[in-house]
């Protein structure tokens, strides 16, 4: 794969480096590329191409919700209509919510998956009043409140992209 801005396909060390980047993102280059085995060089080409490109969309810190306590809510939401106008009306104001961290459109079921974390449940009924039921559009809402977390793991297994 040459170093050209445009990725066109992922090679084993782009895979290397989104793997360990996945897993810690705030390891100086000098340690992301001794655990890539490149150059630090290298590294720092190749990640800024696969910022450049898009393929790394940002760098966050994941906090860890049960240290600062809060509610997981996964909400299901059928619209009355489904017109592409209309799925993407509510689609912005729910994106448009800071307490949406994932907004999915999704089928068969449900048109949207949100998936939410808010301070407690006052805050939850005030985000019902403010997206679901103002919305004339919204038919019907099914929350599910986390009450355990077994898992959470964003990254995204890379392995069988590489060429």
């Amino acid at each position: 794969m040459d170093d050209s801005t445009d990725v066109d396909a992922l090679d084993a060390i782009d895979v290397r480096l989104l793997a360990l980047l996945q897993d810690d993102a705030s390891r100086s280059n000098q340690a992301l590329a001794a655990a890539a085995f490149v150059s630090p060089a290298t590294a720092l080409r190749r990640v800024r191409r696969l910022v450049d490109a898009g393929v790394i969309e940002r760098q966050v810190a994941i906090v860890a919700p049960a240290k600062v306590g809060g509610l997981s809510v996964i909400a299901e939401i059928t619209l009355d209509r489904q017109g592409h106008e209309h799925v993407a009306a509510f689609e912005a104001r729910a994106v448009a919510e800071g307490a949406v961290q994932q907004c999915y459109r999704v089928s068969p079921g449900p048109d949207l998956v949100l998936v939410l974390w808010l301070p407690d449940m006052a805050a939850y009924h005030a985000l019902v009043q403010r997206l679901f039921t103002q919305d004339a559009n919204v038919r019907n809402v099914k929350a599910f409140f986390a009450t355990h977390r077994a898992k959470f793991a964003p990254a995204v297994q890379l392995g069988a992209v590489a060429r």
